[in-house]
């Protein structure tokens, strides 16, 4: 039986601009936080710290431990100024990248740089860092092979945080943003974005929560700048997601089947899990992309519970929440959270959301 397209209206929403968070809560654990219960009306005020009183001895929060790199570049090519962005890191350790001025870029092409947002076409590099290009696409992206002695500390020197373009930094990330915008799980490099229902742990709140009985698993899911793409598509359907690098390893997988609940700390965490779930609703080792668009109609096989920030209007991880717990139910908490003052985006508050397990089969 057919159903009925999804309507963008549906997750369109009025935001008031002083509810988009510019400076995370310090610290970290103060963030507000909103409950939305399972198999009951309503939603529940309370603060990241008091997440050990909200879960259960047994569950286990299941957190992407990607680490958030520099990761846009100015290059040139001859006299072209181009801005490059990072997306995502491709198997055979080249790069797919979002462009600027993509259309003067042709395989083959050699690319110099410079420090970030550097005008004169003078600059010299150091050496530290050249790339060639190997293919271009017609989305606006490419693929380079880079060549540095030591990559990471190229970024360090050429790159700049991709900051979420709500933030207002009209001067560019500061060095505050370059600790903020990491979370405490961060292990892995590869990430554009951060995947910010992380940022609101600490130290001392993983303690309180091992102390409650709660375990952690981490995985990893590398995001990439599609996430700050807006939907350009007339219909939902006709919508295609950037694929993203995710590694679930054989431990992990393991300790995930084994949960009696599992808690996904972040969109990015769920959409890796249900990338690698099979039909029985046990997680696989996984170690490929996925381009999973989670929206309503999705039957979840792994998560019973997801900590996540509040999100865009009309945006793909809005509709992967309503997909999670109801298309009513979050329009109502949302418009509860806007009248409540909490804060939205990236360095906003988060919302804790229990599924109705009758969902599950």
């Amino acid at each position: 039986m057919s159903t009925a397209p999804l309507d963008i209206a549906d997750f369109t929403f009025d935001l008031p601009p002083e509810r988009i968070a510019h400076e995370p809560a310090r610290p970290r654990e103060s963030a507000r936080l909103l409950h939305v219960p399972a198999g009951e009306e309503g939603v529940h005020d309370h603060h990241i710290r008091d997440l050990p009183d909200l879960l259960r001895p047994g569950d286990v929060l299941v957190a992407n431990d990607t680490r958030v790199i520099p990761a846009q570049l100015t290059a040139w090519r001859g006299q072209a100024r181009i801005g490059l962005t990072l997306n995502r890191p491709l198997p055979d350790g080249s790069w797919h990248v979002l462009a600027r001025n993509a259309r003067r870029l042709r395989a083959g092409d050699r690319l110099r740089f410079t420090e970030h947002d550097t005008q004169s076409t003078h600059t010299q590099p150091t050496g530290m860092l050249a790339a060639e290009v190997v293919a271009r696409d017609e989305d606006g992206g490419a693929i380079l092979r880079f060549v540095a002695e030591d990559f990471d500390a190229a970024l360090a020197q050429y790159g700049a945080l991709a900051l979420p373009p709500y933030i207002d930094r009209p001067q560019g990330p500061t060095a505050q943003d370059a600790k903020d915008y990491q979370t405490v799980f961060a292990r892995h490099r590869g990430a554009v974005a951060a995947p910010t229902a992380g940022l609101h742990f600490t130290p001392a709140l993983l303690d309180r929560l091992a102390a409650k009985g709660i375990e952690r698993v981490t995985i990893t899911l590398h995001v990439g700048a599609g996430t700050f793409l807006p939907m350009r598509d007339d219909t939902i359907e006709a919508h295609r997601l950037h694929a993203e690098r995710g590694v679930i390893t054989p431990e992990a997988a393991s300790r995930i089947n084994a949960a009696k609940r599992v808690i996904a700390v972040g969109t990015t965490s769920l959409r890796l899990l249900e990338s690698a779930a099979d039909a029985a609703g046990g997680v696989r080792p996984f170690d490929a992309e996925t381009d999973i668009f989670i929206k309503p109609g999705h039957r979840f096989r792994t998560a019973h519970a997801l900590l996540t920030n509040f999100h865009l209007p009309r945006s793909t991880l809005f509709m992967l929440v309503c997909a999670f717990a109801g298309t009513a139910r979050m329009r109502a908490a949302y418009a509860y959270a806007i009248a409540e003052a909490y804060r939205f985006y990236s360095y906003g508050d988060a919302c804790l959301i229990e599924r109705d397990l009758r969902d599950r089969h």
